[in-house]
């Protein structure tokens, strides 16, 4: 099964029958360069079997990104193989964690490799794969991961939606533990203070620019409380 990628980019109109010729600029789903995004990503191997897997996507320019796969995984092997994949847009929490837990049934796929129901999606085909070693990475693999760069060459907008950045989930999550601070014994409050670190830290790298002053905020009134965070 290939993905038909058109010689051109395309971006398709919600008639499903009107192709236009333009430039693709994902900042129309509400990516950032230099922001990371959950996506759940499609691929198909030599075989044609399709996959999926829910990985973080950095925008690295209006029709770029670009994202760090650890080796052993369907997703990074079918990338490695194929050299193109699919980028699905989504917030419905079934498809998130059915691609999570195990595989995606084969009805929920489209021929080109894209979920049926997202609410857009964008084709892309690999520039580059290079060795990745990130030792300060909390998640230990020996550095066996792969850094994937691609092009969007399709993008496809069926409903309108704005990419998924989990920083705001952090700092509401954070939020919601500090109004429970002085409702709790002293071993939830460092439970809540461990889950506040690891939170800033992903915000500080994934985050927008106003969910990182927020979490400053957060930190300022747990530190008033008499706690090193």
């Amino acid at each position: 099964i290939g993905l038909g990628i058109p010689a051109e980019p395309l971006f398709r109109s919600r008639d499903k029958c009107k192709m236009i010729p333009m430039q693709i600029d994902l900042s129309s789903i509400g990516m950032e360069k230099g922001k990371q995004y959950e996506t759940i990503i499609t691929t198909h191997n030599s075989k044609g079997a399709q996959n999926a897997a829910p990985i973080g996507v950095i925008c690295s320019g209006p029709d770029k990104v670009l994202c760090r796969i650890f080796k052993g995984r369907h997703t990074l092997d079918n990338m490695c193989g194929q050299r193109e994949f699919v980028v699905n847009i989504t917030h419905n929490p079934e498809l998130f964690y059915m691609s999570t837990l195990g595989n995606l049934p084969e009805s929920y796929f489209s021929k080109n490799d894209s979920i049926k129901d997202v609410d857009a999606y964008f084709k892309c085909e690999v520039t580059s794969l290079k060795e990745a070693v990130k030792r300060s990475d909390p998640i230990k693999s020996n550095g066996e991961a792969i850094i994937i760069k691609a092009n969007a060459v399709e993008l496809v907008i069926k409903r309108d939606i704005k990419a998924f950045n989990r920083g705001f989930g952090h700092v509401i999550e954070s939020l919601s533990n500090y109004s429970r601070f002085d409702l709790v014994d002293e071993a939830k409050k460092q439970d809540y203070i461990k889950s506040f670190r690891e939170a800033r830290r992903v915000v500080r790298k994934i985050g927008y620019k106003k969910d990182i002053e927020a979490m400053k905020v957060i930190e300022k009134k747990i530190k008033e409380k008499g706690y090193d965070v």
